[in-house]
């Protein structure tokens, strides 16, 4: 019997594309009218993801995602040409991280959730940026897991452990919660139980989220309140 719900906060819990797109439109103050900051955030989500898989792949020292997420925004300012942007006007833009705003659903469907389960994060945000962006977006959770408790990022087998440890559960009493394929099937082969939220605005209006619901997972949900629903409760 599944007795706790881990999530995925970024994209699953929250709204990365358009919060960061008004944040960076909020820094830049109006220079460059002609940018399209829905297309540079883009670009900086997918640069995101690559420098973090080439950080895990390196097997060095731990970075913090905070400084992943830097490191990406240089670089696609860079490449699009977008120079007056100080270096504090960017660190600005990069806390939009942990500003990210909620789904409409996500926390009247996780107050209907959290009557029946225990509720945490499964990030690979830092912790401080969960705290944050939780305490901004008003996130009901009972307790915040990151991946950098382990010094690992999801997918590695150890983040999911990791968790399930300090639950005290056995895997298959937990249920993984993600709009990210990736994510829930690397919990299911651990024993986990799976759940896919569909967010088909995660990469933005046209941006292609991936929204197909699959028998592998154990629930397919719209949304968080469709999620509580199918859990009863």
């Amino acid at each position: 019997m599944v007795k706790a719900l881990l999530f995925d906060v970024q994209g699953t819990a929250t709204d990365f594309h358009s919060t960061v797109c008004d944040e960076a439109r909020r820094v830049s103050a109006g220079r460059q009218l002609a940018v399209d900051w829905a297309a540079v955030v883009t670009r900086w989500r997918a640069a995101y993801f690559e420098r973090l898989k080439a950080v895990t792949n390196d097997g060095g020292t731990w970075v913090s995602v905070s400084w992943v997420y830097r490191q990406a925004l240089d670089g696609v300012l860079d490449e699009c040409g977008i120079t007056d942007i100080s270096a504090d006007e960017r660190d600005e833009i990069t806390l939009a991280w942990q500003r990210l705003r909620p789904w409409p659903d996500t926390v009247p469907g996780l107050k209907r959730l959290k009557n029946v389960f225990t509720l945490a994060t499964l990030s690979n945000a830092d912790v401080a940026t969960v705290i944050n962006m939780s305490k901004r977006a008003g996130l009901p959770w009972d307790a915040i897991f990151a991946a950098q408790m382990v010094g690992a990022f999801k997918p590695d087998p150890a983040v999911y452990r990791m968790a399930a440890t300090y639950l005290g559960l056995d895997p298959a009493e937990i249920m993984m919660v993600a709009c990210h394929k990736y994510d829930i099937r690397a919990a299911d082969s651990l024993g986990f139980r799976t759940a896919f939220v569909a967010r088909p605005l995660e990469f933005g209006p046209g941006g292609g989220a991936d929204v197909t619901y699959e028998d592998e997972f154990d629930v397919n949900a719209a949304d968080f309140l469709d999620l509580a629903e199918q859990l009863g409760c």
